[in-house]
């Protein structure tokens, strides 16, 4: 996967791409996640995540206390020290990654915790779930850093096209 090309390719695409979710905010909620649920199979049949791990080498998800304290666990610490060493609160109050790519990624993109993964991790890009409605402003965002959700968007496109 060539990221700085597709860095180039989304930025060029965004405004776009915000005229696509405009368009998906006026599909009834059933039938918008029956679209994002098979385009998300589609996709994640032919696009191996391992070549890739933009999200895990550019963004943090968000770690819920039972996230903490499981990786705490892994890591034989107390979740505090956990906290400690590796999150931060950000401007919302919710804790992150203190720094990018994520110190769990390994350097093969596979993820060192992975079994004991943030669920934030497990669900992402978070384009096989329920309420798809709720979250088109978060699916337009990981546009920029999933190439699955960005071709998910550009197939869309090109749907309202015809």
């Amino acid at each position: 996967m060539d990221l700085e090309s597709f860095n180039k390719k989304n930025k060029a695409e965004y405004n776009s791409n915000k005229k696509i979710k405009e368009k998906l905010k006026n599909i009834k909620s059933k039938t918008l996640d029956m679209m994002f649920e098979k385009a998300h199979d589609e996709k994640f049949e032919r696009i191996d995540c391992l070549s890739c791990a933009n999200c895990c080498k550019t963004t943090s998800p968000i770690f819920i206390q039972t996230d903490i304290d499981r990786l705490a666990k892994v890591f034989r610490m107390k979740s505090s020290d956990f906290i400690d060493t590796y999150l931060f609160r950000d401007d919302e109050g919710d804790y992150v990654l203190k720094s990018s790519p994520c110190p769990f990624l390994n350097e093969d993109n596979t993820c060192f915790v992975y079994q004991e993964r943030p669920k934030a991790c497990r669900e992402y890009p978070h384009t096989n779930r329920k309420n798809m409605q709720g979250i088109l402003n978060l699916s337009l965002q990981n546009t920029l850093v999933c190439p699955a959700v960005f071709e998910i968007f550009q197939d869309f496109g090109k749907e309202f096209r015809k």
